[in-house]
């Protein structure tokens, strides 16, 4: 042996030190490159959790208002108002007296921008003003001689010299001429309501005494020069009772007629037959006005009470008014009721000059402000609802600014059945949008929850039994050698795109179910029973026979076995069909047992879905039963029991906690799944277990209906609503199946 020179021996011990050295340093920076990976994951998931939740929480913020002193106007004080209005920006307002002026002025400062006289005035004062509920800016008028007439007044923004000369130009105009609209034979008038559609002005007028008079005029308009003309055609009819308050739907077949005794009476038009009365109360009705879409009807009563009504469809195919909703009460007698013109909510003055919002949907008082200290003689809310123009005592202006950007939503909106305009029961809908400006928005989040339920639901039921079963059978009774092919092969499916998925669904899947439902349902009932008989025969095959499969590849044997079963299900579904049916089943289900067909449906979702996710629990799910020590079942064989015994005994349970995490992994995929739900199902938001079907998930609807909402509108933060139930569902079900993979994992670690 030759003797190592000390030189040697110093350089090794020194790149030995610098390999440990280098090594540590590796390793230190691995560490902190995983610690920093994973508390950057945390960090990731709970910015996304905080940002939700910032933009949701406006949603639950209160209404706001700040009062807003404006000029005196000295001028008003010797006549009193009997409308006031004011523009979308804000800054010019109109203001009509019982004298007969009409005048426009800037809100800023009070001055006059523009005065005249209105028709009807030199002789008589005004009594009433109303609004028509489709067109806010046409207003009907009457004076003390009992003669009604209308006036239009419109607001023209001009930048004649750029953007920083903007103005604002006001008009009144006479669209349906300076002559009366409507004579009542008395001076007394207690009610007046004006209606305006495409054909035809309805204009009512009643009496303290109970004579309506109705003028129900068809209109056309000259092409040429704009101007309209009326064929006036004018009902009138004595009612028993005194009138109170006037409305007329923007359908014009219904007038609405508040009472003395609280009652609201319903007439048909134009011929002003009595089709119903409700009672609401008992209280004298002191205000009633129809709502944005003139189908609800609101009714303010002496005692402060508040109530909506609408027309219902029942099921002789008829309508009949319903009191849907009663308000939270203000102190005093309803004074004034004033609709928002874009959404359905209203503002209500009392008696005692208590003001408060109202939304319909939500069905709750959104904002209430005391006004005693103004006094105030008449108000106006803007177009946009977000400015409340007030005429105080004295002559003096004011402006109430109101921050009330989503008065749509309360738990109730969200969570439970609303009684929604034109249907027939409180239901729980989602319908963001429609085409016409009056649409009450639904924002249910329950049929959406329902959905996603539904649909995970139904792709565990088709992936659980597919996919644990398989992964035991992998693990513990497959040849190795064919182990290495299924495993991957199976893993693999996990990497194809959903998008994929759900177009084969939508487009190629959807249609064959349809024509051979009966085929696939066959299936379902031949093939576990089939399969089943073929093992029993293999098993009583000889044992040479046997032998000629080697043990572990025995699954080969059942591919054509379930190729056949499948071809038989096919061949025998038209002959079963007609046979015990007597046609088609899908024709079946829906004549005899009432079961409607949707192409996309919850089955077709479910395969579609289940496919996806067997893929994700057959993984994890296997690996932790092949991960089972074999001396736990080699000891289990060795004290007598069967390989099945051993499996369900001892390798399950003490796989359990992986099994359970593929389980809960796999529900977190099936929730939160998007493009198959998107692309194989109708996306219609129904709440029914029918598996023929269809749904629409929370991740199907953020998807669908995000691209169309408007930044920071309600329906924009109720998506990211929908999204923060969704994460937090899945964290709670995550947290939840932690804490019993935690309690699994300690109570078979002794195993």
């Amino acid at each position: 042996m030759t003797a190592t020179s000390p030189r040697k021996v110093i350089l090794e011990s020194v790149r030995s030190e610098q390999f440990h050295l280098w090594r540590s340093r590796k390793d230190l920076a691995v560490k902190w490159l995983i610690a920093v990976g994973g508390v950057g994951v945390i960090l990731a998931v709970v910015m996304i959790f905080f940002y939700l939740l910032w933009v949701v929480f406006p949603l639950f913020m209160p209404a706001s208002s700040e009062m807003k002193e404006g000029p005196l106007m000295p001028s008003w004080r010797d006549n009193a108002p009997i409308y006031l209005a004011v523009e979308e920006q804000l800054e010019v307002g109109l203001r009509v007296a019982n004298d007969g002026t009409a005048g426009f002025f800037h809100v800023e400062d009070g001055e006059l921008v523009g005065k005249s006289k209105l028709p009807g005035s030199d002789n008589a004062r005004l009594l009433h003003a109303r609004e028509a509920v489709e067109d806010p800016r046409q207003v009907a008028y009457s004076t003390t001689r009992g003669l009604i007439y209308g006036f239009h007044h419109d607001y023209e923004i001009r930048f004649d010299g750029g953007v920083e000369t903007r103005r604002i130009l006001p008009s009144l105009s006479f669209p349906y001429g300076q002559e009366p609209l409507l004579v009542m034979p008395s001076a007394e008038i207690s009610a007046l309501a004006i209606s305006e559609g495409d054909n035809e002005i309805v204009l009512a007028a009643a009496s303290p005494q109970g004579l309506v008079r109705v003028n129900f005029a068809s209109k056309s308009k000259n092409f040429l020069t704009g101007d309209h003309t009326l064929d006036p055609s004018v009902t009138e009819k004595q009612l028993p009772f005194q009138v109170r308050g006037l409305a007329i739907s923007s359908s014009h077949r219904w007038m609405f007629l508040g009472d003395d005794q609280g009652r609201i009476h319903s007439y048909t038009l134009p011929d002003l037959e009595h089709a119903e009365t409700i009672e609401t109360g008992g209280s004298p009705v002191t205000y009633l006005t129809m709502l944005m879409g003139g189908i609800s009807v609101v009714s303010g009563h002496a005692d402060g009470g508040i109530r909506q009504m609408f027309p219902v469809r029942s099921t002789l195919n008829d309508f009949h008014l319903q009191s849907t909703r009663s308000f939270d009460p203000m102190p005093s007698a309803v004074e004034l009721i004033v609709p928002e013109e874009r959404r359905k909510g209203f503002v209500v003055l009392d008696r005692e000059n208590n003001l408060a919002i109202f939304h319909s949907t939500a069905g709750r008082q959104v904002m209430e402000k005391p006004l005693e200290k103004l006094g105030p003689r008449y108000i106006a809310l803007s177009p946009r609802a977000n400015g409340v123009l007030i005429e105080a005592a004295g002559g003096r202006l004011a402006m109430l600014d109101v921050d009330n950007d989503h008065p749509e939503l309360s738990f109730a909106s969200l969570w439970q059945k609303v009684w929604y305009e034109n249907y027939e029961e409180p239901e729980y809908v989602w319908q963001s949008s429609a085409a016409t400006n009056e649409f009450e928005p639904k924002f249910s989040l329950t049929p959406l929850v329902f959905g996603t339920i539904k649909a995970a639901f139904y792709a565990m039921l088709f992936a659980i039994p597919l996919a644990l079963m398989g992964a035991a059978y992998t693990a513990y009774f497959m040849s190795p050698q064919l182990r290495q092919w299924v495993k991957p092969g199976i893993e693999i499916m996990a990497a194809l795109p959903t998008v994929i998925l759900g177009f084969l669904a939508g487009l190629w899947f959807a249609p064959w179910v349809e024509e051979n439902l009966a085929s696939l349902l066959l299936m379902a009932l031949f093939i576990p029973p089939g399969l089943m008989l073929f093992a029993w025969i293999w098993s009583r095959l000889d044992l040479s026979t046997r032998l000629l499969i080697p043990e572990g590849w025995e699954p080969l044997l059942l591919v054509p076995a379930l190729v056949g079963l499948c071809a038989l299900a096919l061949g025998a579904a038209e002959p079963l069909q007609m046979a015990v049916l007597g046609g088609d089943l899908r024709e079946w289900l829906s004549n005899d047992l009432g079961i409607s067909y949707d192409q996309r449906n919850a089955l077709v979702v479910g395969c579609a879905m289940g496919f996806a996710v067997i893929p994700t629990i057959f993984s994890i799910a296997e690996d932790a039963i092949y991960g089972v020590p074999e001396s736990l079942s080699n000891g289990s064989l060795a004290l007598g029991a069967t390989p099945w015994q051993t499996l369900v005994f001892v390798v399950v349970p003490t796989a359990s906690p992986g099994v359970f995490s593929a389980l809960m992994i796999g529900l977190g995929r099936a929730v939160g799944e998007t493009m198959i739900v998107l692309m194989a199902t109708g996306n219609t938001p129904v709440m029914d277990w029918n598996l023929f079907e269809g749904m629409r998930t929370l991740a199907a609807n953020i998807a669908v209906e995000m691209p169309e909402s408007e930044v920071n509108s309600t329906h924009y933060r109720i998506l990211f609503l929908a999204a923060l139930v969704l994460f937090m569902f899945t964290f709670l079900v995550n947290t939840g199946a932690e804490l019993i993979r935690q309690r699994l994992r300690e109570k078979y670690s002794s195993l």
